[in-house]
């Protein structure tokens, strides 16, 4: 009888840090991102970054995300929302990339492996199948839906151990270019995939399809409690922020805090996000 190999130990969240790549212009995004930076984009009434980091947070010790676009903004949402639990690093003169990014952290990271997510991702699934059975020393890609990887993988988060990271500067560049593509030419690259919802909210029509997700698993609509929902109005599937305020009709549809839907309005498949910022039907 051939001996059962142990399975392998799992490493100390101590030994991991998250980092929420949040950076990027969100050129897709637009007009949204003209407004918020896409990890301030709400789904379900939350900040796709604040979703991000209760994702990674059970995983690790530490938690960091980096920011340029409206950085500021991003960075005094953290201090609200997150106190002195979440590092941000503030990219000011230009965006330095999913790999430049991490670089910058490289001090704060000191010897730890990382946990790397997007902000403008959603998933309602656990990352800790990224995690079962990992040595610590491998590049690991949660990639959804497949066990494979590719240009076009979608990727739910990924594994950096610190043998990556301390080579990895602050200069602009991609994780796909300077790590991923690397590991998977010479095989050494480890492929889990993730089961279950995940998107990429990288356009209005796959955002507004992230906040309709969350609408089908609670079975209602989301309105915030600070919402005002006029007697003659009606809400369906839909998703309203804090400080809205609706008189007309909303359907399949999301009302972004502190936005108004006018009497006589109809809102279906859109997107209130400003005064003058309306997308859809989409």
């Amino acid at each position: 009888m051939e001996p059962v190999a142990a399975p392998a130990p799992r490493i100390s969240r101590a030994d991991l840090v998250g980092v929420v790549l949040a950076a990027g212009a969100g050129t897709r995004l637009d007009p949204l991102t003209q407004l918020l930076p896409k990890g301030l984009c709400p789904v379900g009434n939350r900040a796709l970054v604040d979703l991000a980091l209760d994702r990674v947070g059970p995983l690790v010790g530490s938690l960091a995300v980096n920011a340029h676009h409206h950085g500021e903004r991003l960075r005094s949402h953290l201090r609200e929302q997150w106190s002195e639990a979440v590092t941000v690093s503030l990219e000011l003169d230009e965006p330095l990339g999913t790999a430049g990014g991490i670089g910058r952290l490289r001090s704060w990271i000191d010897g730890r492996s990382v946990v790397v997510v997007n902000a403008d991702s959603w998933t309602p699934t656990p990352l800790d199948a990224l995690l079962e059975g990992w040595d610590g020393h491998t590049v690991r890609v949660l990639v959804n839906d497949e066990s494979t990887f590719g240009p076009s993988s979608k990727i739910v988060a990924s594994t950096l151990p610190w043998r990556i990271v301390e080579r990895l500067d602050d200069s602009p560049t991609g994780l796909y270019e300077v790590v991923w593509r690397e590991e998977f030419a010479r095989g050494a690259l480890e492929v889990v995939s993730h089961e279950g919802v995940f998107i990429d909210c990288g356009t209005p029509l796959d955002y507004l399809r992230a906040n309709l997700e969350v609408v089908a698993m609670v079975g209602d609509s989301v309105v915030a409690e600070e919402a005002e929902i006029g007697a003659s109005a009606t809400v369906t599937s839909s998703i309203i922020g804090a400080g809205a305020r609706v008189f007309g009709d909303v359907e399949a549809s999301v009302v972004w805090p502190g936005q108004v839907v006018e009497p006589g309005e109809r809102l279906i498949n859109s997107i209130r996000a400003g005064t003058s910022v309306t997308v859809g039907p989409l």
